[in-house]
């Protein structure tokens, strides 16, 4: 419930957050067993991803910290006032720039806007896993019909 009274406000600073969620909001991270945070964003961090990834890297190792990130993307390339943000990127940069931050901090990505889904490291995985089932039913089958020839 307490999600319902936030207000969306803040910069694109993602270093600065992310300093202040590991440094100062983790103090007894090492007496956690798990930890994730969760980054809701429309747009790309104002710092070169490079230089997240490598921070995401080192702060999430040694302890069971994941980072994971829902990226919305709008359908314009500005916010709400009409400005364009410090530092642009296009829908697609800004998801593969998030993807390789999520990946130097073991965590999952999820990519959506109006028309739905574009991504999901949830739903892949759940693919995958239908996919193998099915693999494995196809086998079964073979298996099942190739003794029943033979009886």
């Amino acid at each position: 419930r307490w999600v319902l009274s936030l207000e969306c406000k803040g910069s694109r600073n993602f270093m600065s957050a992310l300093r202040r969620a590991v440094e100062v909001d983790f103090k007894d991270k090492d007496k956690q067993k798990s930890q994730g945070l969760y980054l809701l964003t429309t747009g790309i961090p104002d710092q070169e991803t490079h230089t997240i990834s490598a921070y995401v890297a080192e702060a999430c190792g040694g302890f069971d910290l994941q980072l994971h990130v829902c990226l919305f993307s709008e359908t314009k390339g500005t916010d709400s006032s009409g400005i364009i943000p410090a530092r642009y990127a296009n829908p697609r940069e800004t998801a593969n720039a998030f993807k390789e931050i999520v990946q130097a901090a073991n965590g999952r990505f999820h990519w959506f806007g109006e028309a739905g889904i574009f991504e999901s490291d949830d739903i892949t995985s759940i693919i995958s896993e239908m996919e193998k089932a099915k693999n494995y039913s196809q086998k079964c089958a073979f298996l099942v019909e190739s003794l029943k020839q033979r009886s």
